[in-house]
């Protein structure tokens, strides 16, 4: 049985919704002009690019993939071992973006991730994002059983 875990957008909040403004500029574009098409895949890529995780569990196998364009996948799998282990990490994460008047926006995010630590407790790969902490012992549980 295999599970997909998706993650933050790769280049951000912001530069995403940018992404996204240019993608249907450009399909607007696109009607009066075929070079539309160049904004449509460039809006695409920032827009639809992502991360994530597949964890397969009949083989014990876990990948880490970013999606361009939202599903060519591009990651290689890793078998899990026994001297491996799995915990939980919180990260804090600020995007700052400036504006054309230097006003300043900053997004912060808190996430709670279960990480997948090699034998030495370094962290080699985000497995999945928890939104509270109640269910983050539960989560990790659930993940321990399945493996």
């Amino acid at each position: 049985m295999k599970e997909t875990f998706k993650f933050e957008k790769s280049f951000g909040p912001v530069v995403s919704f940018s992404g996204y403004v240019i993608l249907i500029a450009g399909l607007i574009a696109t009607y009066f002009s075929l070079t539309g098409l160049i904004l449509v895949l460039f809006g695409a890529f920032v827009g639809l690019t992502n991360s994530c995780t597949t964890i397969d569990y009949a083989n014990r196998k876990a990948k880490f993939s970013n999606n361009i364009f939202g599903f060519i996948k591009i990651g290689k799998w890793l078998d899990i071992t026994n001297d491996m282990s799995i915990g939980i990490k919180k990260s804090n994460k600020t995007y700052r973006t400036y504006s054309r008047s230097n006003r300043i926006l900053d997004i912060a995010t808190k996430q709670i991730k279960i990480y997948l630590f090699d034998l030495h407790g370094n962290p080699i790969m985000p497995l999945k994002t928890i939104d509270t902490v109640d269910n983050s012992g539960k989560e990790l549980e659930d993940l321990n059983k399945k493996f």
